[in-house]
């Protein structure tokens, strides 16, 4: 029996799940125009009436172009979608690209109108969709949609599409419970108490970290009388662009920063003496996964701190009251928004969830395109030869291209923007740069704070991801995107800071004719 259809609450990760058709739902006959031809693959029916018991819409994306070619009618292709649904039961929506790869259109895969067409008759954003399927296309036009991809590798797959998938399950049932586990992770906990708190949110790290855990902050405020951020002066700027925010605590954290101070007693005690001051009643210590809240746990501890609740897998001892498990390769973003709800935090009615900021709402997109070459650890930002090519191909191409770059990166940023470009290195600041990106139509980035922010402003970002650290928990999160480069590199996670591969090869081969293309396809998906 099916369940009440979900009302969109924030209480979980997805609420539809799209799936290709040949070779996902069933096997996969050429040129297919008879009924009688379709057989399901393995465990297709018990993983869709998983999905469906649970409560989650499920569709259809596919392409027919048998249909184009003249080889197949549609009514043709229509029967076989019938038989089908006789054998596996009804979808919510099917969504079908019957043109020939000649033909251009938006829909055919890795383009994402099927997707962002499915979503929109769900009623759902595209976001809140997980499209499953076979071929790279399938996941290209996921992330290109802002969905989230996950691949269940047939015959048809080959080596390289499986390398750069973010998400890999082995069959359609597994597929089924990857989606479930994660649709359990946002279903608030037991609360600390029935009435509002001082809560202290930490999160050292970067301005893309502090960006990423903007979710998690919005539930907190929900609930709690204020929500003080205690984080670095890496983060604090972008501490206050976060909604729900009520002040920012700056406090360089000697186990948690990259270039660490050594450790001081007097700040120390200074810390434990402004949290106490504070009358904090309650911590939620927020971690990537190879940093440990137990050190910041402590100290919270001796300044009083009644309740603590971190993402722990080492023994806690006395330190921590709530003590959450996540999967590794959960999204940053999606980390954080568990832990607060874990916690006792939920999002309130109406929150989608997605990275935000306090910034004025975009108004008119202009087709300029932002490059950001630089990034905090040089192995994951651009290669300079290759930005300075890619600005000149996107110049080329007659879009309008500013390079922007921090106050140390004035001589990267105008050796890239070259005579081709308008040079804004050392010029904005983090509003300033976020304003910027809300009227542009992509940002072409690193792994780096500035493809959080693009996010957070909902535009669209072509990333040159180095994968030192995983795609799938560090790439930009809920809007459309694509990832350049090589995805199974020798620097594959191994956490480098600085590239020690000669050419910088993750990203030194990128044919910047793709980062155009890739461009001019985010530009097309744009409301």
């Amino acid at each position: 029996m099916r369940r009440a259809e979900t009302d969109g609450s924030p209480t979980s990760l997805y609420d539809a799940v799209l799936f290709d058709r040949d070779n996902t739902l069933i096997r996969e006959v050429p040129r297919i125009s008879d009924p009688d031809l379709v057989v399901p693959m393995p465990g297709v029916r018990a993983a869709l009436d998983l999905l469906r018991d649970a409560g989650l819409r499920i569709g259809v994306v596919s392409h027919q172009s048998a249909v184009g070619f003249g080889f197949v009618t549609r009514a043709q292709a229509q029967a076989v979608d019938t038989r089908i649904e006789q054998l596996l039961g009804p979808f919510d929506t099917w969504q079908t690209c019957w043109h020939t790869p000649a033909d251009g259109c938006a829909c055919r895969k890795p383009e994402p109108g099927l997707i962002t067409a499915a979503a929109r008759a769900l009623g759902i954003g595209p976001h809140r969709c997980v499209m499953v399927g076979d071929l790279g296309s399938d996941l290209q036009a996921a992330a290109a949609a802002g969905a989230t991809g996950l691949l269940v590798p047939t015959g048809q797959t080959c080596v390289a599409e499986a390398a750069a998938a973010p998400y890999r399950v082995p069959s359609l049932l597994a597929a089924a419970e990857w989606v479930l586990a994660r649709r359990q992770l946002l279903r608030p906990g037991p609360a600390g108490a029935d009435e509002p708190r001082n809560v202290l949110a930490v999160r050292a790290g970067s301005a893309g970290d502090v960006l990423l855990t903007g979710p998690a902050l919005r539930a907190l405020a929900a609930r709690a009388h204020s929500v003080t951020l205690l984080t670095g002066p890496p983060g604090a700027p972008a501490g206050r662009l976060l909604p729900g925010v009520t002040r920012v605590l700056e406090w360089r954290t000697p186990w948690a920063e990259r270039d660490p101070a050594p450790v001081d007693r007097s700040a120390v005690d200074g810390l434990i003496d402004t949290v106490r001051c504070w009358q904090v009643d309650e911590a939620v210590i927020f971690t990537s996964a190879a940093e440990s809240p137990l050190p910041t746990a402590l100290l919270l501890r001796l300044a009083g701190v009644g309740r603590i609740s971190a993402v722990c897998e080492d023994y806690p001892g006395a330190l921590l009251d709530v003590r959450h498990h996540v999967p590794d390769d959960l999204p940053e973003a999606q980390r954080a928004l568990s832990l607060a709800a874990a916690a006792g935090y939920g999002l309130p009615p109406g929150d989608d969830g997605r990275l935000r900021t306090v910034l004025p709402a975009a108004g008119a997109r202009t087709g300029r395109v932002v490059v950001h070459p630089g990034a905090g650890a040089s192995a994951r930002g651009l290669p300079r030869k290759i930005a300075v090519e890619i600005v000149r191909e996107l110049a080329l191409s007659g879009r309008e291209v500013l390079v922007t770059g921090g106050p140390e990166e004035t001589e990267l940023t105008a050796e890239v923007a070259g005579d081709v470009a308008g040079d804004l290195g050392g010029l904005t600041d983090l509003a300033a740069l976020g304003r910027l990106l809300a009227g542009s139509a992509c940002l072409v980035a690193g792994n780096t704070g500035p493809a959080h922010l693009a996010a957070a402003v909902g535009t669209p970002v072509v990333s040159m991801f180095a994968p030192t650290v995983p795609f799938a928990r560090w790439g930009p999160q809920g809007v459309p995107h694509v990832r350049l480069g090589d995805p199974d590199a020798p620097c594959r996670d191994t956490r480098a800071l600085t590239c020690a591969q000669p050419g910088h090869p993750c990203l030194g081969e990128v044919d910047p004719a793709e980062v155009v293309a890739a461009v001019e396809l985010l530009a097309r998906t744009r409301p």
